[in-house]
């Protein structure tokens, strides 16, 4: 086995770095002057370790994981240290292209001195990064439990900023859904969305900005997940849905397919056919406890931490050795 390392990240993604931070090396955490970053009030391992950014001048570590372009210039600047000449870079790309698509260039296109770590392969597909190195991980995801009880006759959603993000998050699809059965929308800045789809507010309710593993107790009293992104590169609450025991029913969009497999739920790009399935699951929530329950098993085997902890260690062993 390859030796732990010492890896700077800064925290971006909360869902990606909840499973991401479970591994077995240790990682430091930026925390800037007004407090900003770090573990905060998160529940993780003893070995993520928050570092204020005026320390970091003075703090080892072997390798770093960016998620955001200018964080190459934040190393330079907080650590003295130039990523992918004086410490290896592996550069996490969450998302998908948003313009020029299918012919998107990659920022970090023809670069020698870093690798891009995909979530998907959707995501390496059709980003255009010439020469770089790339690997694809796709999700991990944390087992908080089995939360199906879908007393509520009602489907969920988790949308963040579904008004202002529109088309790109279906947020648009979300009053034919309604039409079905009534959404509850989790996320941020939901408040608004019924107005904006001109729905009644008891069809489609904005129902606050919960975090794990609330949240999925919560999803879990409702009788089914919908997902109607149509361009995000695999929404993390889809697969968290499903690892909580949900039933899902998704758009056709991305990487959904990889994910949802027959028998857990439902996937197309026929909302007639979407529509109908929410149908099914609200009428019958034994429909969906059985369904839900595929999901699980599903979810644990294909995105459980175990393979992702493996993935990201064979990767780093590679890369930074």
């Amino acid at each position: 086995m390859s030796r732990a390392l010492r890896l700077l990240v800064w925290q971006v993604h909360g869902g990606w770095m909840d499973a991401f931070v479970r591994g077995r090396h240790t990682y430091l955490l930026p925390v800037d002057a007004a407090g900003e970053g770090g573990v905060g009030a998160r529940d993780w391992p003893q070995n993520v370790v928050d570092v204020p950014e005026a320390d970091l001048a003075d703090t080892p570590f072997d390798a770093v994981v960016l998620q955001r372009l200018e964080e190459f210039d934040l190393v330079e600047r907080l650590t003295g240290r130039r990523p992918g000449v004086d410490v290896p870079v592996v550069f996490v790309e969450h998302n998908t292209p948003q313009e020029g698509v299918p012919n998107s260039r990659h920022p970090l296109a023809d670069r020698a001195d870093l690798l891009i770590a995909h979530v998907t392969h959707f995501n390496a597909l059709f980003w255009d990064t010439g020469s770089t190195r790339t690997r694809v991980i796709e999700h991990g995801v944390v087992d908080y439990g089995n939360h199906f009880t879908g007393e509520l006759p009602r489907a969920a959603a988790v949308i963040n900023e579904p008004v202002r993000r529109w088309r790109v998050t279906g947020s648009d699809l979300l009053g034919g859904f309604s039409a079905v059965a009534p959404v509850d929308v989790f996320g941020m800045q939901a408040d608004g969305l019924a107005q904006a789809l001109g729905v009644g507010a008891d069809r489609v309710v904005a129902a606050g900005d919960i975090e794990a593993p609330r949240l999925f107790a919560e999803v879990g009293r409702r009788r089914v997940y919908v997902h109607p992104n149509r361009w995000t590169s695999l929404g993390l609450a889809l697969l968290e849905s499903m690892t909580a025991g949900i039933p899902v029913v998704a758009l056709d969009a991305t990487d959904a397919r990889r994910a949802v497999v027959p028998g857990v739920g439902a996937v197309s790009t026929d909302l007639a056919e979407l529509h109908d399935a929410v149908r099914a699951f609200v009428d019958d929530p034994s429909r969906g406890q059985e369904a839900g329950a595929r999901a699980r098993e599903w979810a644990l085997e294909r995105f459980g931490l175990s393979r992702f902890q493996s993935d990201w260690d064979a990767l780093l062993a590679h890369w930074v050795a």
